[in-house]
């Protein structure tokens, strides 16, 4: 593989992950009457943290939600095929 579509490839899954990340949580906030993050928290961890999880994990998390919510597009896509 060529290393633009590696980069390109986690830049995609990290903002497809912190878009439904995003959207759940400013929902769920909304309903329990907390607090909202930004999208540019979701998408990095927040600006001025120590934390290893805030530095390296938001990005992981993302990257994952991304690829398992693409998969269930998929299914969804070849179900609907039937």
């Amino acid at each position: 593989m060529d290393i633009f579509e590696i980069i390109t490839g986690r830049f995609i899954f990290n903002v497809i992950g912190a878009t439904v990340r995003w959207i759940y949580g400013t929902v769920w906030r909304t309903i329990f009457r907390k607090r909202k993050f930004t999208y540019k928290e979701y998408l990095h961890g927040p600006k001025k943290s120590d934390n290893w999880f805030d530095q390296t994990g938001h990005t992981f998390v993302n990257r994952v939600i991304g690829i398992g919510f693409l998969m269930l597009i998929i299914v969804i896509i070849l179900r609907l095929d039937r």
